[in-house]
């Protein structure tokens, strides 16, 4: 019976088997004064695409500016009254258990 057979055996140096599928390589912008002046790869799946041109600081809200981009605060910075203190108090704790499980 060929029902438990490999797939791939009766093909040897043929390649894969299926449709192949080609990259889409996207230009990349090397141009320095657009790339400081605007939004490069911002729409990259439009025809006519128009780059969006970057603004003034000034006419950005506060709030965009005081994002933190880092490292997530300790756990003990954290207020232990917030939903978010206790979400990563369960990360923290599953974390644990995988590493103790890969070690038994």
């Amino acid at each position: 019976m060929n029902y438990a057979k490999p797939l791939g055996l009766g093909r040897r140096g043929k390649g894969k088997i299926g449709p192949t599928v080609e990259k889409v390589r996207l230009p990349v912008e090397t141009d320095p004064e657009k790339l400081v002046k605007f939004v490069c790869g911002s729409h990259p799946v439009k025809e006519d695409r128009q780059d969006i041109e970057l603004k003034d600081d000034s006419e950005y809200p506060d709030w965009l500016w005081e994002l933190r981009t880092g490292k997530p605060l300790p756990l003990e910075e954290l207020d232990p009254q917030t939903k978010y203190y206790w979400r990563r108090v369960r990360t923290m704790g599953m974390k644990a258990d995988n590493l103790n499980s890969l070690t038994l």
